[in-house]
C-alpha cells in the first residue's frame, strides 16, 4: 500500500471513506445527475410513454417521480452524509446494528453484478459510434442481421473491456479529480449532444407527427399497469437502490442542502428523458419506424432512419456518442460503489481496489458478453439468455428490495434522518409522511409486479 494511501487510512479509521474525500456542490450535482441519466431513458422511457398515452403517462411519471422517486432518493443521500461509509457501514453506522449492514451490502453486490452486464451494452454504444462516423455502419442493409453478426463474434468482450478500462481509469484517480473532472466535461458535452440531435429530428420532415404522438395526452390509455410501470421508471431512472446515491452522498460536504440537491438531479433526470423523446419520437416517424422497446430500437430501427438523412453518418454517430457518455457516467458511479466498500472493508489503496474490482467485473461480464451470440449455447438457459437472467435479477429483485431498504431504514430505524435532511418544519413532515407510508407501499408493488407476482 502507498505511503499517501496508509495515511489516508489512518485518517479516515472510523469514519468511512466519506471523511477523506469530497465533491463541491457543482461537481456532486453533475456527478449524480450523470448517475441517474443513462441507457434506459433514451430506448425505454419514450417507448412505454408512447404506449401508456403520451403526455399523459409523461405527467405520470412527473406525479410518481414525486411521490417515490425524490423521497427515496433524498433517504439516500441522508444516509450516505450521515453515514459517511460505504453503501452497507452507513448503515451499521448510523443503526449500530449489523443487519442494516447485511441488507447494504445487497446493494453494493448489485451496484457489481449490473456494472458487469451494463458495460456489455455500454460497449455496443461506443462500436456503432465509431461504425457511423467512418461510414462502416451503413455499407450494410438489414441492420438486424449486422447487428445479430456483432453479438456472434467477440467484439462485444472487447468492447465491454473497453469500457470497464475507460470506467477504471475515472475512478483510480479519486472523487475531486476523477470523478467530479470527469462528470464536469462529459455532462455538458452530453447536453450540447441532446440539444444537437433534438433540433436535427425536430428539423425532419413528417417530426411533427412524433411530436404530436409523443406529447399529445391519451387519458384513455392509463390503467393500474401504467401506474406501476410509470412508479418503476420513477424508481429505477434515478439510479436508487444500488448503492450508486448513497455512496455518493458519502463525499457531500455538510454545507450542501440535500432537498435542493435532489430537486436539482430529479429536474436533470426529467429533461434528459424528455429530451429523448424528442429525439426518439419525430426520428422513427419521420422514416415510418415503429418506435420499439429495448436494443431493438437503437441499434435496428435507429441506424435505418440515420442511413436515409443526409450526413447520417455524422448524426448517428453524435447520437451513439451521446448514449455513450450517457453509459460512462451512469459505469462511473457503479463501480465506485463496491471501491468504496471493499476500501473500507479491508483497507486496501484506491488503485488496488479499483484495478482488481476492473477486472473481476470484466470476467462475470463476459458471460453476458457472449451469451447473445451463438458462441456458447449453453448460456442460454430457461427461455432466457445468462445477460437477461442478469438483467431480470437485477432489476426486478435485488433494486426493488434495496429500494425498499432505505424507506423502512430512514422512516422507521434512524432516528437522525430529519436532522441530516436539512428540510424545514412543513417539508420534513411531508416526507417523513412519504417515506413512512406511501413510498413503502408503492416500491413494493413495483417489486410485485416487475418480478411477476402481480400481473395484468
Amino acid at each position: 500500500m502507498k505511503k499517501q494511501d496508509q495515511t489516508e487510512s489512518l485518517q479516515g479509521e472510523g469514519q468511512g471513506q466519506g471523511a477523506k474525500e469530497r465533491f463541491t456542490s457543482s461537481g456532486f450535482i453533475l456527478a449524480a445527475i450523470g448517475s441517474a441519466v443513462g441507457l434506459g431513458n433514451m430506448w425505454k422511457f419514450p417507448y412505454i410513454t408512447g404506449l401508456y398515452g403520451g403526455a399523459a403517462f409523461f405527467l405520470l411519471f412527473i406525479i410518481c417521480l414525486l411521490l417515490v422517486g425524490l423521497p427515496v432518493l433524498l433517504a439516500e443521500l441522508a444516509v450516505g452524509r450521515g453515514g459517511r461509509g460505504n453503501a452497507s457501514t452507513s448503515f451499521i453506522r448510523l443503526s449500530g446494528q449489523k443487519i442494516w449492514g447485511g441488507f447494504g451490502f445487497i446493494t453494493v453486490l448489485g451496484a457489481f453484478v449490473i456494472l458487469s452486464f451494463y458495460a456489455v451494452v455500454a460497449g455496443w454504444t461506443l462500436h456503432y459510434a465509431l461504425l457511423s462516423f467512418t461510414g462502416k455502419l451503413f455499407e450494410h442493409q438489414d441492420f438486424s442481421v449486422l447487428f445479430s453478426d456483432f453479438n456472434a463474434s467477440w467484439m462485444p468482450v472487447f468492447w465491454q473491456f473497453i469500457i470497464m478500462l475507460l470506467t477504471g481509469f475515472v475512478i483510480i484517480r479519486g472523487v475531486s479529480a476523477g470523478i467530479e473532472k470527469f462528470n464536469k466535461i462529459f455532462i455538458p458535452g452530453l447536453v450540447i449532444l441532446l440539444i444537437v440531435l433534438c433540433v436535427r429530428a425536430l428539423s425532419l420532415e413528417g417530426a411533427a407527427e412524433g411530436v404530436s404522438f409523443f406529447l399529445k395526452p391519451d387519458f384513455s390509455k392509463l390503467t393500474a399497469e401504467s401506474v406501476l410501470v410509470a412508479l418503476g421508471h420513477a424508481f429505477f431512472s434515478l439510479s436508487l437502490g444500488m448503492g450508486a446515491i448513497m455512496t455518493y452522498g458519502a463525499y457531500v460536504d455538510k454545507r450542501q442542502s440535500l432537498g435542493m440537491a435532489t430537486v436539482a438531479i430529479g429536474l436533470g433526470d426529467l429533461i434528459y428523458a424528455f429530451l429523448a423523446g424528442l429525439i426518439i419520437f419525430p426520428t422513427t416517424f419521420a422514416f415510418g419506424l415503429e418506435p420499439s422497446q429495448g436494443p431493438g430500437l437503437v441499434f435496428v430501427a435507429l441506424p435505418a432512419a440515420f442511413s436515409a438523412m443526409p450526413l447520417g453518418w455524422l448524426f448517428g454517430g453524435l447520437f451513439f456518442l451521446l448514449l455513450s457518455f450517457a453509459a460512462l457516467t451512469s459505469t462511473v458511479s457503479l463501480l465506485e460503489v463496491p471501491v468504496a466498500f471493499v476500501r473500507e472493508a479491508f483497507g486496501w489503496s484506491r488503485r488496488f481496489s479499483v484495478i482488481l474490482l476492473t477486472f473481476l467485473c470484466f470476467l462475470v461480464g463476459v458471460p453476458s458478453a457472449l451469451s447473445l451470440g451463438d458462441k456458447v449455447p449453453w448460456l442460454t438457459f430457461g427461455g432466457k439468455s445468462f445477460f437477461d437472467w442478469v438483467d431480470f435479477v437485477c432489476s426486478n429483485i435485488v433494486l426493488p428490495l434495496g429500494g425498499l431498504v432505505v424507506t423502512l431504514f430512514v422512516g422507521y430505524a434512524w432516528k437522525g434522518a430529519a436532522e441530516e435532511s436539512g428540510l424545514t418544519a412543513w417539508w420534513l413532515r411531508l416526507w417523513g409522511f412519504m417515506l413512512r407510508y406511501v413510498a413503502p407501499i408503492l416500491v413494493l408493488l413495483v417489486f410485485l409486479y416487475s418480478s411477476g407476482v402481480i400481473r395484468f
